[in-house]
């Protein structure tokens, strides 16, 4: 195997990981802004904080879900 090759292939995986790990944050900033945005749309309307965040959980349940789905897909290929 060609030393260009390796490096090249060494390179893709760096910006892809580099693009998983800033898909990570912004998601987990999207995904906070949004479940105390719900929380604070049920506590309006007249919903116990417990239960609102119970609720809102589900959120952070699905950001999880979808990041180990993609991790597994990177990593399964490498």
């Amino acid at each position: 195997m060609k030393v260009s090759t390796v490096i090249s292939a060494g390179v893709s995986l760096i910006r892809l990981l580099l693009s998983l790990f800033a898909l990570w944050l912004t998601l987990g900033w999207k995904v906070r802004k949004a479940r105390r945005a719900f929380e604070k749309q049920l506590i309006r309307q007249g919903m116990a904080k417990k239960d609102a965040k119970k609720l809102s959980a589900q959120y952070s349940k699905m950001k999880n879900e979808i990041m180990n789905s993609l991790k597994g897909s990177v990593f399964r290929n490498i």
